[in-house]
């Protein structure tokens, strides 16, 4: 374990090679991002808002659950097996999004959609963490998420761009081949585990370790259940852009290609802002990262309601963008401040399954208030959800900065140096 080093410049090219594959995962989410909706309606001839979301329940619940487990079952298996099980499971999808028959071929696709991006992105995330260390998690997370986000906005423009020009399908959906092929070529040839990595930051570690890591992480510990319900509504309101803005634009009369480009213009500043607001994380305090961010999310959401013109929906999808840039990092930054090694991929495998259950209960509360009332009273209805998780950061977290051992509590301090003489010992 001598020759072990953590660090980015130490690590640069296992890190580089997961920032280029977390780009083919996020792009397979890009492939439905633009277009699905449409198939429902015009190929399926399904009406119910609440019916065309229902690939987003699936996806949010199946990706949500998935999380969690390979949270779970990381240390035991190992990041790259995973990392390896979550493209091998990915390979029927494109082909079903070509070629299904009925709606419930699409709902299958998104079950399948759901395990690759649980197995796929968790891993990405743990192992870029595993190897950079404590000193700049927020920018790691940064170049992760947006090499993750740029990819499903490019292949969200290109998609929609493809179906303007030669149809709904198969055309839009060649590019899942393509990303599938080379995510796993490159995951199974050319990544490393990093489980070393995480032994040699577990000998310094100073953090204890959580009594209960699903209940400290959901709510008990107020930073940690602070980012997993600011995570959780963050994907609410997300999971309502994905599906309702779409539904909305054509029913303003917005062609495919401009639709197109206003979904991929979200996706493309939370992406890109990423490479700015993950080292603003390492710098700044993690609270007012999360509290601005969320706030931004929560007016630009509110403002919708009153959008008409093109010019109007870019500039909010813009700051919208740019509210989920500030918290996206951030969360998976403060997560891994505030846990022990040992915990860590389990921790970010709980706050990854209440954040991502945010794209399951954001499509079912948006599909039902919209088939109810309008699609201007369910977007209203997440903007004062944003509202209040913003609130809830204001008021509950506690702002450290960027956590270093002179930083930690006594207590802790105290806590951490005795498990570790602990283990020591029983070694």
């Amino acid at each position: 374990m001598e020759h072990i080093k953590l660090g980015l410049k130490e690590n640069w090219r296992q890190f580089a090679l997961l920032v280029l594959i977390n780009g083919f995962v996020g792009g397979m989410v890009g492939l439905e991002r633009s277009i699905l909706p449409q198939i429902a309606e015009q190929e399926f001839a399904i009406a119910a808002k609440t019916a065309i979301l229902s690939f987003i329940i699936v996806f949010g619940i199946v990706k949500a659950l998935t999380n969690y487990y390979a949270g779970a079952l990381a240390n035991r298996y190992g990041r790259k097996n995973l990392l390896v099980a979550g493209w091998v499971i990915g390979i029927p999808i494109p082909f079903i999004l070509m070629f299904a028959p009925d709606w419930s071929w699409i709902i299958a696709a998104n079950v399948l959609l759901g395990i690759n991006q649980g197995l796929t992105w968790s891993s990405t995330v743990v192992m870029k963490i595993d190897l950079v260390g404590e000193k700049q998690r927020g920018f790691a997370m940064g170049l992760n998420e947006f090499a993750g986000y740029l990819a499903v906005a490019v292949v969200a423009f290109l998609t929609g761009w493809i179906a303007g020009e030669y149809g709904i399908r198969p055309y839009p959906f060649y590019l899942g081949i393509g990303l599938v092929f080379f995510g796993l070529i490159g995951s199974w040839f050319w990544v490393k585990d990093t489980r070393h990595h995480v032994a040699k930051e577990t000998t310094s570690s100073i953090i204890p370790r959580l009594q209960s890591v699903f209940w400290d992480t959901t709510w008990k510990n107020r930073n940690l259940g602070s980012v997993t319900q600011a995570g959780l509504i963050n994907n609410l309101n997300d999971g309502m852009a994905w599906g309702i803005f779409p539904i909305m634009l054509a029913g303003k009369g917005f062609t495919l290609e401009q639709i197109g480009i206003v979904t991929a213009v979200y996706p493309a500043v939370w992406g890109i802002g990423q490479l700015f607001t993950g080292k603003m994380a390492d710098t700044f305090c993690k609270k007012n990262m999360l509290f601005i961010g969320m706030l931004l999310q929560a007016v630009a959401l509110l403002a919708l309601v009153w959008a008409s013109s093109m010019l109007h929906f870019v500039a909010l999808s813009t700051i919208l963008g740019w509210g989920t840039a500030m918290v996206y990092p951030t969360f998976l930054a403060t997560v891994a401040e505030n846990t022990n090694p040992q915990d860590r991929a389990q921790s970010i495998g709980i706050f990854r399954l209440w954040r991502d259950l945010g794209y399951a209960i954001g499509a079912i509360l948006t599909g039902v208030i919209a088939d109810l009332l309008s699609i201007n009273a369910s977007i209203l209805f997440i903007a004062a959800l944003t509202f209040l998780s913003a609130g809830i950061i204001f008021y509950r977290m506690r702002c450290y900065g960027t956590r270093s051992a002179n930083q930690c509590s006594e207590k802790d301090r105290t806590k951490a140096v005795f498990n570790q003489a602990s283990i020591k010992m029983l070694s």
